[in-house]
């Protein structure tokens, strides 16, 4: 019997000798082979169907699920531990349904997953003649979730500080102006306006991860002289009080003509540095010379290391560098600069890579195709 375009014939024997049901209108597609579970009823409601993923999601065997009836297969039950077939009854329900969207359900032992079903009838308000059944896990869905609760935390954290601040020296302000002298006023006011900029650079990392996250990160792309752009980031912090000798640039000529968003290579430079003067030691080396373009049908690109010669990165968190919130072993700040920076310089085609530097510290190394707007290509 055709069932849901599956049947148990012809079988096939997988790499643990267990037989597993073919589609019966693509013999070579083998239901094991869908990342999500399948699980398939016929008319009187046995199972005909239970593939690889299901057996791993629901914890039993194939063999012992297939010719078995589907409550029994499957006891779901809703977050309220009702029995949830017995709720929906698909077989004996409205003629009219002809599914049920996924929701959070309970296996045996209050595991959740996600379940959605197909009733599949040969014609509308007939019988029901199969209930095909998806289940997934929940595992994913849960990493999202805590990850966008971390964010939430941590923005909560971040915007708390400065707006405690502000709050504070503004009220003592506007209570007692006449009490203070011009410099404590202005001492005051000062840090109001550094703390107004932390919240204003917060919301606009945040406003750049709702953009990566949903590819809506836009680049304007115009000619970039990338060595005057490293060159003013030094120079601001020689004015800032750092050492001119702590800085050394180096660019190998000629480089190529480079068309990028300035604004957004200026934040990747302007974050790079900082993580460099901030975390490492010793000399902050940025070399900047041509090399092949990470983009197919280009030939030349441009390319930034960014060096340092303090402790480096460990070995084991040289993958978890770019994700969000790493800190690395000093804390401060939220977490979220490198996995902008990825972002923007991926939004330009370019790739981004971290290791250890020669003289021992942390690496950035940054490449970006030439990229110039279609309408001089």
């Amino acid at each position: 019997m055709s069932v849901a375009g599956t049947s148990t014939a012809p079988e096939g024997r997988d790499a643990r000798g267990t037989s597993a049901p073919r589609c019966a209108e693509h013999p070579g597609i083998d239901p094991d082979q869908l990342p999500d579970g399948l699980v398939v009823a016929d008319e009187q409601g046995r199972v005909v169907c239970f593939n690889a993923a299901a057996a791993r999601i629901a914890a039993v065997r194939p063999a012992d699920a297939l010719g078995q009836p589907l409550e029994k297969t499957l006891p779901l039950e809703d977050l309220d531990g009702r029995r949830w077939w017995q709720l929906t009854d698909p077989y004996g329900g409205l003629a009219i349904r002809t599914r049920q969207p996924e929701r959070n359900l309970l296996l045996p032992g209050g595991r959740e997953v996600l379940v959605s079903v197909r009733y599949v009838r040969e014609r509308p308000l007939g019988p029901v003649r199969r209930v095909v059944v998806s289940l997934r896990d929940t595992e994913a869905r849960r990493r999202t979730e805590r990850s966008h609760a971390e964010l939430i935390a941590t923005v909560a954290h971040e915007l708390r500080s400065p707006l405690t601040s502000v709050k504070g020296f503004t009220a003592t302000l506007l209570a007692k102006w006449e009490r203070f002298t011009d410099d404590q006023k202005r001492l005051m006011l000062e840090t109001v306006d550094a703390d107004a900029d932390r919240v204003t650079r917060l919301i606009a990392e945040l406003l750049d991860i709702s953009r990566i996250d949903s590819g809506r990160l836009e680049v304007r792309r115009q000619p970039v002289d990338i060595g005057a752009a490293v060159s003013r980031h030094i120079q601001a912090y020689v004015t800032a009080g750092q050492p001119a000798d702590r800085f050394l640039l180096r660019i190998e000529q000629p480089l190529p003509a480079l068309w990028a968003d300035p604004d957004k290579i200026d934040q990747v430079l302007s974050n790079l540095i900082e993580n460099a003067v901030r975390h490492g030691e010793g000399t902050v080396t940025i070399d900047v010379m041509p090399c092949a373009s990470p983009r197919e049908g280009e030939r030349t690109g441009t390319s930034v290391t960014v060096s340092d010669e303090g402790p480096g990165i460990p070995e084991e968190s040289m993958n978890r560098v770019f994700t969000r919130f790493w800190r690395g072993s000093k804390r401060g700040g939220t977490g979220l600069g490198l996995y902008i920076v990825k972002g923007i310089v991926e939004a330009h085609g370019g790739t981004i890579t971290v290791g250890r530097a020669p003289g021992g510290g942390a690496e950035f190394r940054f490449t970006l195709p030439v990229a110039a707007p279609a309408y001089l290509a």
